[in-house]
């Protein structure tokens, strides 16, 4: 199988578990862009247990948590598609009312030339992820 979310560089994953990994995406017109991709090969939700279900959105939730808390974006959008890539994944975007695409999804046509915004250090963004978990037995 040729999925590009099961064969990623690990230089962009900031956080993992046995469950699953948090990626920073590479995309200098909206830093601090994540993807937190379910590690088995699963196109849904629902193809998951519920603990599984639920561990994924604790993940989502905290990585939503660690950047607002380091990057203090204006808003956060959270999606889930996998129409391109049907490995179940979430992407997690910091976004900014200056941003170049903001009201709009950053999928949709760009609304003006944009600011440029800081994201997040690697090792500051793990270490907020793994703040926002709190204590875990595992």
């Amino acid at each position: 199988m040729d999925c590009p979310l099961c064969s990623l560089p690990p230089e962009q994953v900031v956080w993992e578990d046995d469950r699953c990994r948090v990626i920073r995406v590479d995309d200098a017109a909206h830093p601090g862009f994540c993807r937190v991709v379910w590690r088995e090969h699963v196109a849904e939700m629902t193809d998951l247990m519920p603990a599984d279900r639920q561990h994924l959105l604790d993940i989502v939730m905290a990585t939503e948590s660690a950047l607002r808390g380091l990057l203090h974006p204006d808003k956060i959008n959270l999606a889930s598609f996998g129409n391109m890539v049907p490995h179940l994944h979430w992407h997690v975007i910091p976004r900014y009312r200056d941003d170049r695409h903001y009201p709009e999804s950053i999928w949709g046509a760009p609304q003006r030339e944009g600011i440029a915004h800081a994201g997040a250090e690697a090792v500051a963004l793990a270490r907020a992820i793994e703040a926002a978990l709190g204590p875990r037995s595992h």
